[in-house]
């Protein structure tokens, strides 16, 4: 762990995790626990950014809220979840952000344009607003291209995911520990 990650007000670099197709399977509108399969390696990738001393944040659209599929506890619930089964393996996201609005969505209260909606860079930027973030060092790591325009937009480096490992890529990503190659 770096010297600085005890320390609250430090900045430190941040890791930006898309949720569907990065942390888990995309299998469509995932609420529930019972339909939530990790990616291989994403709580390994997930703890070893904690190491590394990254601030480790979830962002997520989440329409299904606007077109009615789930409610926002159903988010909630199912992120407290997660959060809980991190936990049990020794790794944990600091914070959490989700976009529930859709322009076309079926829910009035949800129907409209969010910048929080990537590829707007609302949710990165509420984020960097609350925490002390290195954007220099920080990085989005995505599976589409909104994920990636959505860090570029606030000023850190976006990376696309593809599928497989996810520690394998997030040890693409990291620069090097010197002297522990």
């Amino acid at each position: 762990m770096t010297a600085n990650a005890t320390d609250p007000t430090t900045p430190r670099p941040a890791a930006f995790l898309d949720r569907d197709g990065v942390l888990n399977i995309d299998h469509g509108y995932v609420y529930r626990a019972a339909d939530f399969q990790w990616v291989d390696g994403a709580i390994d990738a997930i703890r070893l950014l904690n190491q590394r001393g990254y601030l480790v944040f979830l962002i997520t659209n989440q329409a299904g809220v606007a077109y009615g599929y789930y409610d926002e506890q159903a988010v909630r619930d199912l992120h407290r979840w997660m959060t809980g089964e991190l936990d049990r393996h020794g790794a944990r996201l600091d914070d959490i952000r989700y976009c529930p609005y859709h322009p076309e969505g079926a829910v009035a209260e949800y129907r409209r344009v969010s910048d929080w909606r990537k590829p707007g860079p609302g949710m990165l930027l509420d984020l960097m607003s609350a925490w002390p973030v290195d954007k220099a060092g920080s990085f989005v790591i995505g599976d589409k291209e909104s994920d990636v325009q959505a860090g570029q937009a606030a000023g850190v480096a976006g990376h696309l995911f593809k599928g497989g490992d996810l520690l394998a890529r997030v040890r693409e990503i990291l620069p090097p520990l010197i002297g522990h190659d």
